[in-house]
């Protein structure tokens, strides 16, 4: 299985899918998503706990600050 680390936390998530799993009954979950920005079209990949984190309209700036103290 591949991983990617977060952008807000610097945790390496899951990825499931890909040729990894092609061959095994394996159903692993992907631990984060892709979230794309219109604004300024960014892309940044979080785990499902800092998304959590994010304000109800998110923008870019605010993916930013998870990674802050």
């Amino acid at each position: 299985m591949a991983t990617e680390p977060c952008e807000g936390c610097g945790e390496q998530v899951k990825i499931a899918g890909g040729i990894a799993n092609l061959w095994t009954l394996d159903h692993d979950a992907t631990g984060g998503m892709t979230l794309e920005f219109d604004a300024d079209g960014s892309e940044h990949f979080l785990c499902f706990d800092c998304i959590d984190d994010l304000p109800d309209d998110p923008r870019a700036e605010d993916v930013d600050a998870l990674g802050e103290p």
